[in-house]
């Protein structure tokens, strides 16, 4: 083999680790996104109720602010 032969099965080598670890990287991404949305479906599964309870609590004092500053304006 020659010089340059060898140079370029060196080259050809690289290239095949460079594929590998990137496809490599590929998966363990999708793991990771996997993951992390199992816990967020968990999370919101469980607190689903107690978000849904403050949103409706904090909607309803705007409301009854929304009404008395309506009030107050309409008085002066």
């Amino acid at each position: 083999m020659s010089k340059k032969d060898i140079e370029l099965e060196k080259q050809i080598e690289e290239i095949q680790k460079q594929k590998k670890s990137k496809g490599q990287s590929l998966v363990e991404y999708g793991l990771i996104l996997a993951l992390v949305s199992v816990v967020a479906i968990t999370v919101l599964q469980t607190m689903g109720g107690q978000i849904k309870q403050t949103v409706n609590q904090v909607s309803s004092q705007l409301k009854q602010a929304n009404t008395a500053a309506q009030s107050a304006a309409s008085a002066t």
